[in-house]
């Protein structure tokens, strides 16, 4: 099938005339130049997919400095654009001089029809290649601002938020490596965008990838991209996770999910910051801030051989743990307030506020599924409530989820003693069936109301 377009400037009709013929079955537009001086115009018109450029139109001069020019011109107009230069003077020095230049390619005439084919469709997959990763780009863009746009995240009263906050703020300008631990819900991914924003790359692309959620048999593909005929469905070059975040920052959550076998493909990439695609064996170059994240220990999945020590250490160079929402309640109720307003507004539903009581349900609530959790609550309670003012009743919970303070310990008396209290509750007066269901005798039950003062 023809597919893009290509440039040929050339001084010799002859060969113009003969690429024309060649190439013509396999690019779906084929322009022609025999004088390089209309060739800036030709990109800005035609805006082709390659360009195939002679290095010498003077006569008697061999020194392929007109070409190199020109390529210089067409580079800044597009500095993306595959170029591939074409001379009849094979030399290894010239050829170096233009590949550092910038072409993508180096031709020597007489030519082999298969092998400039080869090149020519080798530079115009890397031209869809980098216009992929443009839309990639230009898609995380468009999500940076909407992030921005979003305003702030609420950072919470207690010490250890505040001094997560600090840490934050000091390793957001670097390029170290972060990993993020913490339960389900905590905001770690909150925790990273965060960190992307706060740092020197917040203009460019943020890429998230859930290592969990990627089959074994794609994950190469995913995170590396691939070339057409790879696979059986590969029909296109396709950039890869670490190509699209070059430059920016690249967030691989839930890592401790990842299989052993292909924890060592990663740590390969991320050691020599190089990576190849599948069906490929040229080597591209990644430039990523890489911020990881787990709910796991993975000390202890090292401890076990189901994670690799030295990607623990290749990925842990600043450590971030966010504690789950029971270990801060300072924070609870401002934290529903803050996520009250905010899906207020997204409602329509402005003004709203909750009594005292209402405060006091949510912060004795044990929240397993920590921020995420309470989150969701107070959006479902916004969207429910009937009065602007929400009383403990509209705020729904999951049943025996209210619980004395986290981690507090109860001795064995305060345990009998509870036990004889709810027991008189429900049986009143009644010391047999009391005693009966405590399963001591009438006795020892009042022996022990006298000792707890019941």
């Amino acid at each position: 099938m023809k597919t893009g377009s290509i440039l040929i400037v050339d001084d010799n009709k002859n060969v113009l005339t003969a690429l024309r013929i060649l190439l013509s079955g396999y690019f779906a537009e084929v322009t022609l130049l025999a004088v390089p001086g209309g060739l800036l115009a030709a990109v800005r018109e035609k805006k082709p997919d390659v360009i195939l450029l002679d290095m010498n139109f003077s006569a008697g001069v061999n020194t392929g400095n007109e070409g190199l020019y020109w390529l210089s011109e067409i580079r800044k107009i597009d500095p993306e654009l595959p170029v591939v230069l074409f001379t009849a003077y094979a030399d290894v020095d010239l050829a170096v001089n233009a590949l550092k230049e910038g072409a993508t390619d180096f031709v020597v005439k007489p030519w082999d029809n298969a092998k400039l084919l080869a090149t020519l469709q080798s530079a115009r997959a890397l031209r869809e290649s980098r216009k992929e990763v443009v839309k990639l780009r230009e898609k995380q863009s468009a999500l940076n601002e909407q992030l921005s746009r979003e305003g702030d995240i609420y950072w919470g009263k207690s010490s250890v938020m505040q001094h997560l906050l600090e840490t934050l703020q000091k390793v957001a300008k670097t390029d170290a490596n972060i990993l993020i631990t913490g339960e389900n819900g905590t905001g770690k991914e909150v925790i990273a965008k965060k960190i992307h924003q706060l740092s020197e790359r917040a203009d460019e692309s943020w890429v998230s990838v859930d290592m969990g959620a990627i089959a074994e048999t794609l994950f190469e593909s995913e995170l590396f991209g691939h070339v057409k005929g790879a696979f059986t469905d590969a029909r296109t070059d396709r950039a890869g996770k670490f190509e699209a975040a070059n430059d920016g920052t690249l967030f691989l959550d839930e890592i401790g999910n990842l299989s052993y076998p292909l924890q060592a493909k990663l740590l390969t990439a991320l050691q020599s910051r190089q990576i190849i695609r599948v069906g490929s064996n040229q080597p591209v170059a990644v430039n990523i801030r890489l911020i990881c994240a787990t709910n796991r220990d993975l000390q202890l999945s090292v401890q076990r051989g189901t994670f690799r020590e030295d990607l623990l250490y290749r990925i842990n160079t600043i450590p971030i743990e966010v504690p789950p929402l029971r270990e801060r309640k300072k924070d609870i109720v401002p934290l529903a307030k803050f996520f009250l307003k905010k899906f207020a507004a997204k409602y329509g539903k402005t003004g709203l506020t909750m009594t005292k009581d209402a405060a006091r349900k949510l912060e004795d609530y044990s929240w397993r599924g920590n921020v995420r959790e309470l989150q969701h609550t107070v959006e479902k309670t916004v969207i429910l409530c009937n009065e602007s003012v929400l009383k403990d009743s509209d705020f729904i919970l999951k049943a025996n989820e209210v619980q004395l303070p986290e981690e507090s310990v109860i001795s064995l008396n305060e345990m009998e003693k509870n036990a004889i209290t709810r027991a008189l509750r429900k049986y009143g007066s009644n010391i047999s069936v009391i005693a009966s269901e405590l399963g001591v005798t009438r006795q020892t039950l009042y022996n022990k109301m006298k000792k707890h003062g019941l």
